[in-house]
């Protein structure tokens, strides 16, 4: 690679397929559902290095706080962490991008990239890349084929046409194809010009922008309006809502690819996968000798090609066959593996009765660390609370809930009215309602508490914020 290729990630889906390890607060991209590391994580990585610039990455504002630590762990420094106010789909959000990188590095390359996807052969990838950033410079929009291994119905295909001048395995797009029925499928493979859409792109953002301009050129208007009176938040960069908000929801195949003269096609075979439910999940999985790939604690007897991960309970099953099994400590799923697509109708039926499961985990991850449920009933609620080394939750108060903190391990400093104390392992104390107060992990190991909440009102947006080392504001 010439010049450094500027990658974009894109972090703003729900993954209600993947649920209940997805949900809307934790997607599947902040999850290590593959590795030991999570699949933005993943992502990261292989753009990282000789011939990359820092990523830009564009999430949604509610994660940004995980995105960064996840980022910190890693040893990564990003080009920027751009923040969306509210969801738009992948038009906007690469027009923000490409707006920001013409701005701050003219003429840069981008390397679109959703968080989400696996890519077993990195060094493919990465000639695919380099590829794609050679017919970028003559001008094209490039997209990335994935060569299809079965006639998918659940992927949109592109059809490649006439080999793009001067740049070898490169082929002009002659049209997208919607999700085709079996028999369409079928055909496509059997034809070989057909490649499943990854939904990765590679061109120059100045051109990107110039087609905007002509096709969709109220959303340029809002984005430039949304970047132009962005501010920075710590470590974001945080879009302006109104005119951001105002943009077309429209994907960028749609807003683009579909409609430009200048699209091109690149087909690879690169062990890809989008992850997209959990039946993708075993088809990527290591398999033992009955076909079952199984993560976390998990006995099983007479058990053939089944998905089994358990995250913190024992599942134990007996005599079946092509079952997707997933238990967390608050939901256990259990789903045929040739539904396993269906489950997000579950992840709707949750939300329209009113529930909370598809929306946020029992372990809740804050800037400062993490807390968890343990037990709740009438005016009584307990948590465990984990604060990472060298972090401090807000100086705040609670009208409703008085609060009882022991300490299981390491050091608190508590701050209580106007008195500052220390406490350690076994000690304990008692915060009043209506007092103010903070806690505050001095060490260098994590601070692990057990809280007690009573009162007659146990509702996190019970809090009242007087200073944060996060700019939060209310709850």
């Amino acid at each position: 690679m010439s010049a450094a290729i500027h990658p974009v990630i894109l972090s703003g889906g729900a993954g209600t397929r993947l649920w209940p390890m997805s949900r809307t607060v934790r997607p599947k991209q902040l999850l290590p559902l593959v590795s030991a590391n999570s699949m933005i994580q993943e992502t990261v990585a292989r753009v990282t290095g000789n011939g990359f610039a820092p990523a830009t990455i564009v999430c949604n504002h509610e994660h940004r706080f995980m995105i960064a630590e996840q980022m910190r762990a890693l040893g990564v420094v990003t080009g920027a962490i751009v923040l969306e106010p509210a969801a738009r789909n992948t038009a906007p959000a690469i027009t923000a991008a490409a707006l920001l990188l013409e701005q701050t590095h003219p003429g840069a390359i981008m390397l679109v990239l959703p968080s989400d996807h696996v890519i077993e052969d990195v060094r493919s990838f990465h000639d695919a890349v380099a590829l794609a950033a050679e017919a970028a410079r003559l001008g094209a929009l490039v997209t990335f084929g994935i060569k299809p291994t079965r006639p998918e119905t659940g992927y949109g295909y592109i059809e490649a046409g006439e080999p793009l001048d001067g740049v070898s395995d490169c082929f002009r797009i002659r049209r997208f194809i919607e999700k085709p029925d079996p028999a369409a499928a079928a055909d496509y493979i059997n034809q070989g010009r057909y490649a499943w859409n990854s939904g990765m792109f590679v061109f120059r953002a100045r051109d990107f922008l110039a087609e905007l301009a002509r096709l969709e050129p109220e959303m340029l208007a809002r984005c430039r309006e949304a970047l132009d009176a962005a501010t920075h938040d710590l470590d974001f960069l945080r879009l302006a809502k109104e005119p951001f908000a105002a943009a077309p929801a429209i994907s960028v195949d749609y807003a683009v690819m579909e409609r430009t003269a200048h699209g091109a096609i690149i087909p690879v075979d690169i062990g890809w996968s989008d992850v997209g439910s959990w039946s993708a999940l075993w088809e990527i999985g290591d398999k033992n000798d009955e076909g079952n790939v199984i993560s976390g604690d998990v006995l099983t007897l007479d058990v053939e090609n089944s998905y089994l991960r358990a995250d913190g309970n024992l599942i134990a099953a007996v005599g079946v066959r092509d079952l997707v099994v997933v238990a967390t400590d608050d939901v256990v799923l259990v789903v045929p593996k040739d539904r396993a697509q269906d489950v997000r109708s579950i992840v709707g039926a949750l939300e329209k009765a009113g529930r909370t499961e598809h929306f946020i985990h029992s372990r809740v991850f804050r800037p400062w660390g993490w807390y968890q449920a343990i037990d709740a009933g009438p005016r009584f609620q307990v948590k465990q609370i984990m604060v990472s080394p060298g972090q401090r939750l807000s100086l705040q108060m609670h009208y409703h809930r008085a609060e009882h903190w022991v300490v299981v391990s390491g050091t608190a400093k508590v701050t209580r009215g106007d008195e500052a104390f220390y406490l350690t392992e076994d000690q304990s104390t008692y915060i009043p309602h209506n007092v103010r107060h903070s806690l505050e992990n001095p060490g260098r190991v994590p601070l692990h508490m057990i809280e007690v909440q009573s009162g007659g009102y146990l509702g996190e947006d019970d809090i009242v914020r007087f200073d944060d080392d996060y700019g939060r504001t209310g709850g």
